[in-house]
C-alpha cells in the first residue's frame, strides 16, 4: 500500500489518491496509522480539509438523472407503439377522428405509466445514499491539543479520521476499530446476519469473510450496544455500501416476460400484416384489375381490421386491476408491467432474516438438569406455551416446576432489554439476545418481578473477555442472589453445582456438554443461566464472586424462527412447480437448520467462499441443484440470480437489506419487505410486501397467473375476430365481390367490442387449477400452436358466417345498406357468443363453476347489444355508416347463424381436456 506523505514546506499535506483499503481487518492500527499518515491524536482541521478537497465528501456518487424529456421520448421507442402510430395514421387518413384519438390516448397512457415507473426505479441509488447521511463524533487535534470529540456531518469524514461510536449510532464510514468496550453492531442490512455482532480489536487473517470481520464497523450498520473508537479507512464509494452501489449502477432493469412477449407479438403481427396487405394489393391489381387507389383503400381496411388497437389498453387495465387486488393482499406494486411476472416465476431466491423468519431472536428450547422444554410463539410477542419434549400439549408446569421457574427468573433479572407495544406491534429496546430471554420470562408470567419484587443492587456488565453478565438482587425472603447469564462453555468452567429436582447437586458436565452440542447442531445460539446466593450484607459484585458456589440452572436455545405461514407458503410453491432457494449471510449451520424446518433441501449448504472458487460451469450447476446458500456476499447473490437466468429460469428475489439491492434489481421480479426493509431494497424492487410475510407471495403468484391468463384470454378473443374482419376484405378482393363490411364499419366494431367484450375478460376470476400447474416457460411466446389453431378456427368460421349472411341478404333482394347492417350485426353477435365460451381455457360452460363471476361478461354483452341497436336504427348512424334497419326475422336468423361458435369451441375444449389427461403435468397455458 502506498503511504501518504507530506511534501510541502508549509506543513500542509500533499496527499496521493488513496487506494481502496480492503484489508484493513488484516492490518494493525499502527500499520494503518502509518499508511494513512495519521495518529491516535486525530487529524488537524487543516489536514482534514485538505484531504476532503482531494478525496471529496464521504457520500456515494450521484448519477445525473436522465432528463425528463428523454425519459418521455424513450417510452415511444417500441415496435408495438410504432404499430399503434401507423394504426392511428391510417384512422386519420380514413377521417375517423374519434378512433384515432382513442388509439393516441391509449398510447399516451402507456407512455405516462412507463415514465413514472422508470423515474421511481432510478431512486434506488438515492435510497442507498441516504444511509450515509448522519452526524458523527470525531477526534480532532489543534494546536497540540486533542479534542474530547466534536460533532460533524459524516459527509466531512476523510480516511485517517478517528471516530467515536456509542449505542444508537449509525456507523458513518468503514472503520477499523482500535478501542472497544462491549461493542455490538447490527449488520443485518449488509451481511444478512440475524444476530448483532460482537466487536473486538484483534487483527484478523486477510481472507476473513465480511460477516466475520469483527474488528471492523461498516458504513450504514447500527451500533446496538457499547462504545468504541475507530479509524476511518474507507469513505464514500470505497466503502462496502459503496461497492454495493457500484453493483446497482451496473445492473440494468430487465424486461418482464410479458413485455418481451408483447414485443415479439408486435413484430409477428407487423410482419404478417405487411405481407398479407402487399400480397392482397398485388393480387387485386394484377389479377382482378383493381386500380392502385382502390387497392390502397383496401389495404387500409385490412390494416385497420388486423391491428388490435384495443390490446394495449386491455393489457394496461388488466395489470392495473391486478395492482388493486394485490394491494388488498399486502403486496404493493411499484412497476406495473411486473404484475404478471410472478405468474411465470419458477425460482424464488429468498433472504432468510426477516423474510422467511421473523427477524426476532426467540427462545425456542430450554434444557434443565431433568427436563427439556419446547417453547411456542415467535418474535417479541410475549405469548407462548411451554411443553416437555415428546409431549403433544402444553404442560401445566409453570409455577410448580422450580427448575423452569428459576431459569425464567434469571432470564428476567439478568437482562437490560425492554419491550413496548404500539400500533399492534411489540418493539424491542436493547440487544436481540437479551430481548429473547426477556420474552421467555414474560411468557412464564414474571413481568412484575424485575421492577417491583426484586430490585437490582449491582451488576457486572457483559465483557467479551469474561463472556458473562451478572446482577445481584434482593429476594422476597430477604436472601440476596446473583443471577448470571453467559456463554455455556464459560459458565460450565465456573459452575460446581446444578439445580436438580430436590435442590443443588454436583454438576454433571458431560450431560450439559451433550445438550450444548445438540442445540448448536440445530443452528441455535445457546445461553447458559446460573445463580448463586450471596451474603445478605454484600453491597457490590466483583468477578471473584464467580469463583465458587455457582449453580447451573438451564441452557436456553435461541434462534430466529421461521414463520409458520412461510412453511405453508413454501409447500404451496413446491406444489405449483416453484423452486424456493434460501440465500443468506447467516452461518451455514443456522441456515441448514432453518432450511430444514422450512421444508427446503438442507442436505447440502454452499457458502459464499466456496462459490468464489467455482468456475462458470460449476457455478451454474450448483445454482441449479443447491437450495441453501450461506455466508453470501452481495456479489454472490447477484451471480446466483444471473446464473439462474442464463439457464432460462424466471427468477424472483426477496430481501430487505442494502446487500439485497443489486440482486433485487437484476431479478425478473424483486420483492422487498415493507416493514423491516431498507429504502434501498424497496426502491430496487418491483413489489413491496407491506406485511413482510413470505406467505403473501403465494397469493401474489396466484394473482400473477390469473392476470396472465386473462391477458391471453383477451388475445384469444381479439385476434380471431380481427382475423375474421381482415379475411372478409381479403376474400372479397380474391373473389371480386362487393365488400360486406366497409373500413368505417370495421372501426366501429373494433371500438365498441374492444372496450366492452374484450375488456370483460380481464375481470375473470382464477381458474380452479391455477396453483396446481407448473409455471409457464419464459421462452414461450404469446402465440402458441394451440392459440394459432383457435385463431384460425374462430376467425375462419366468423368470416364464413358473415359472408354467408351478407350474400344471402343480397339474394333476397335487400339493399346493400341492409345487407351490410346484417353483416356488421352478425360479426358483433358472433363475438358475443364467442365471449361466453372464451371465458375459460378448459372449463365447460355447463359446469357450475363456470357461472361464478360471469356478471362482467353479461353486462358487456348487454351494453354491446344496446349500441348495436342504436347503430342499426338511429338515422344519424344510417348517414355515417351507410346501413339500414333490420327486421325481427333478420335478428333471429343472425342469432341462429352465429350461435354455433359456442358448440364448436366447447367441442375443442373437450378434446383439450382429454389431451390434458394424456399430457398431465404440462401447464394449461403452455398448450393453449
Amino acid at each position: 500500500m502506498d503511504s501518504i506523505t507530506d511534501s510541502t514546506a508549509d506543513d500542509s499535506p500533499s496527499l496521493k489518491d488513496p487506494p481502496l483499503v480492503d484489508d484493513a481487518h488484516a492490518q494493525t492500527p499502527e500499520q494503518l496509522f502509518s499508511a494513512l499518515n495519521c495518529s491516535a491524536a486525530g487529524l488537524t482541521e487543516a489536514e482534514a480539509t485538505a484531504r476532503r478537497r482531494r478525496w471529496g465528501d464521504n457520500q456515494l456518487p450521484v448519477t445525473p438523472p436522465t432528463p425528463a424529456w428523454r425519459r418521455w421520448l424513450r417510452q415511444f421507442h417500441n415496435l408495438f407503439i410504432y404499430v399503434l402510430l401507423i394504426s392511428s395514421a391510417i384512422s386519420l387518413l380514413l377521417q375517423h377522428w374519434i378512433d384515432a384519438g382513442v388509439i393516441f390516448t391509449v398510447m399516451l397512457i402507456n407512455a405516462g405509466i412507463g415514465y413514472v415507473q422508470e423515474g421511481k426505479a432510478e431512486a434506488a441509488l438515492r435510497a442507498i445514499m441516504s444511509l450515509s447521511k448522519s452526524l458523527c463524533m470525531v477526534v480532532r487535534s489543534n494546536a497540540g491539543m486533542v479534542s474530547a470529540g466534536i460533532t460533524i456531518d459524516s459527509s466531512h469524514l476523510v480516511p485517517g479520521d478517528l471516530v467515536m461510536l456509542q449505542a444508537g449510532d449509525r456507523v458513518p464510514a468503514d472503520l477499523r476499530l482500535i478501542e472497544v468496550r462491549e461493542l455490538r453492531c447490527d449488520e443485518a442490512l449488509l451481511t444478512g446476519e440475524s444476530q448483532s455482532t460482537s466487536k473486538k480489536t484483534t487483527t484478523l487473517p486477510a481472507d476473513t469473510l465480511l460477516a466475520e470481520r469483527h474488528n471492523m464497523a461498516y458504513m450504514g450498520t447500527l451500533v446496538t450496544q457499547g462504545t468504541a473508537r475507530g479509524l476511518v479507512v474507507n469513505t464514500g464509494s470505497r466503502t462496502q455500501i459503496g461497492a454495493i452501489n457500484k453493483l446497482v449502477q451496473k445492473v440494468e432493469v430487465t424486461e418482464t416476460p410479458l413485455q418481451r412477449q408483447l414485443g415479439k407479438l408486435a413484430q409477428q403481427l407487423t410482419f404478417v400484416i405487411l405481407v398479407v396487405t402487399a400480397a392482397t394489393m398485388a393480387f387485386g391489381i394484377l389479377i382482378r384489375d383493381y386500380t392502385i387507389a382502390q387497392m390502397f383503400q383496401a389495404a387500409i381496411g385490412i390494416a385497420v381490421a388486423a391491428i388490435p388497437e384495443g390490446l394495449p389498453a386491455i393489457v394496461t387495465i388488466a395489470l392495473a386491476l391486478g395492482v388493486g387486488r394485490m394491494a388488498t393482499e399486502h403486496a404493493l406494486v411499484r412497476r406495473l408491467p411486473a404484475v404478471e411476472v410472478l405468474g411465470s416465476v419458477d425460482v424464488i431466491c429468498t433472504d432468510k432474516t426477516g423474510t422467511l423468519t421473523a427477524n426476532a431472536m426467540t427462545a425456542r428450547q430450554l434444557i434443565t438438569a431433568n427436563n427439556h422444554y419446547l417453547i411456542s410463539g415467535e418474535g417479541y410477542e410475549p405469548r407462548g406455551d411451554f411443553r416437555r419434549k415428546g409431549e403433544h400439549h402444553a404442560s401445566s408446569i409453570h409455577t410448580d416446576d422450580q427448575q423452569l421457574a428459576s431459569a425464567c427468573r434469571i432470564a428476567l433479572l439478568c437482562n437490560d432489554a425492554n419491550l413496548t407495544h404500539a400500533n399492534n406491534r411489540w418493539q424491542l429496546h436493547g440487544d436481540p439476545t437479551e430481548g429473547a430471554l426477556y420474552v421467555l420470562a414474560l411468557k412464564f408470567g414474571l413481568s412484575a418481578e424485575r421492577a417491583q419484587l426484586r430490585p437490582r443492587l449491582d451488576a457486572l456488565p457483559f465483557e467479551s473477555e469474561k463472556r458473562y453478565m451478572a446482577v445481584s438482587h434482593s429476594a422476597e425472603n430477604g436472601v440476596q442472589t446473583m443471577a448470571v447469564k453467559g456463554a455455556p462453555d464459560r459458565l460450565l468452567e465456573l459452575c460446581q453445582w446444578q439445580l436438580g429436582i430436590t435442590g443443588n447437586e454436583p454438576l454433571d458436565k458431560t450431560y450439559w456438554l451433550q445438550q450444548l452440542n445438540s442445540l448448536a447442531a440445530q443452528g441455535m445460539r445457546v445461553m447458559a443461566l446460573a445463580y448463586k446466593h450471596l451474603p445478605d450484607d454484600q453491597q457490590s459484585l466483583t468477578h471473584q464472586d464467580m469463583d465458587e458456589g455457582l449453580v447451573m440452572v438451564a441452557l436456553a436455545g435461541l434462534s430466529d424462527p421461521p414463520r409458520p405461514e412461510a412453511i405453508a407458503a413454501i409447500d404451496t410453491c413446491h406444489n405449483a412447480g416453484i423452486r424456493v432457494m434460501m440465500i443468506t449471510g447467516d452461518n451455514p449451520v443456522t441456515a441448514a437448520a432453518i432450511g430444514k424446518e422450512l421444508g427446503l433441501n438442507a442436505k447440502r449448504v454452499m457458502t459464499g467462499a466456496e462459490l468464489d472458487l467455482l468456475g462458470p460451469a460449476d457455478f451454474s450447476q450448483i445454482a441449479e441443484t443447491v437450495d441453501i446458500f450461506a455466508r453470501t456476499s452481495p456479489a454472490n447473490k447477484l451471480q446466483l440470480v444471473e446464473a439462474l437466468q442464463t439457464r432460462h429460469h424466471t427468477v424472483a428475489m426477496t430481501g430487505d437489506g442494502v446487500n439485497d439491492a443489486p440482486a433485487l434489481r437484476t431479478a425478473d421480479i424483486g420483492i422487498a419487505m415493507g416493514m423491516k426493509g431498507t429504502d434501498a431494497a424497496r426502491e430496487a424492487s418491483a413489489f413491496v410486501l407491506t406485511d413482510d410475510n413470505f406467505a403473501t407471495i403465494e397469493q401474489a403468484v396466484a394473482e400473477g397467473r390469473t392476470i396472465y391468463d386473462n391477458i391471453v384470454k383477451s388475445i384469444a378473443f381479439i385476434l380471431p375476430t380481427d382475423l375474421a374482419e381482415a379475411s372478409i376484405i381479403i376474400l372479397a378482393i380474391v373473389f371480386g365481390w362487393m365488400l360486406p363490411i366497409t373500413p368505417a364499419q370495421i372501426l366501429w366494431v373494433n371500438t365498441i367490442t374492444a372496450v366492452t367484450l374484450a375488456l370483460a375478460l380481464v375481470f375473470e376470476r382464477s381458474e380452479a387449477n391455477i396453483m396446481a400447474r407448473p409455471p409457464r416457460n419464459r421462452r414461450q411466446g404469446l402465440l402458441t400452436t394451440a392459440l394459432l389453431y383457435r385463431i384460425l378456427l374462430v376467425g375462419g368460421l366468423g368470416a364464413a358466417t358473415v359472408f354467408a349472411l351478407f350474400r344471402w341478404k343480397l339474394e333476397q333482394g335487400a339493399s346493400i345498406e341492409q345487407a351490410r347492417a346484417m353483416a356488421v350485426n352478425a360479426l358483433v353477435l358472433f363475438e358475443c357468443f364467442y365471449l361466453l365460451t372464451a371465458r375459460t381455457f378448459y372449463d365447460s360452460i355447463w359446469h357450475t363453476r363456470y357461472w361464478h363471476g360471469i356478471r362482467p361478461s353479461l353486462l358487456a354483452i348487454i351494453v354491446v347489444v344496446i349500441f348495436q341497436l342504436l347503430f342499426t336504427y338511429l338515422p344519424l348512424s344510417h348517414t355515417i355508416f351507410a346501413v339500414a334497419a333490420l327486421s325481427l326475422a333478420d335478428w333471429l336468423i343472425i342469432a341462429l347463424a352465429t350461435s354455433p361458435i359456442l358448440l364448436v369451441v366447447e367441442l375443442e375444449k373437450v378434446i383439450a381436456r382429454r389431451y390434458n389427461k394424456i399430457t398431465k403435468g404440462v401447464s394449461a397455458h403452455a398448450r393453449f
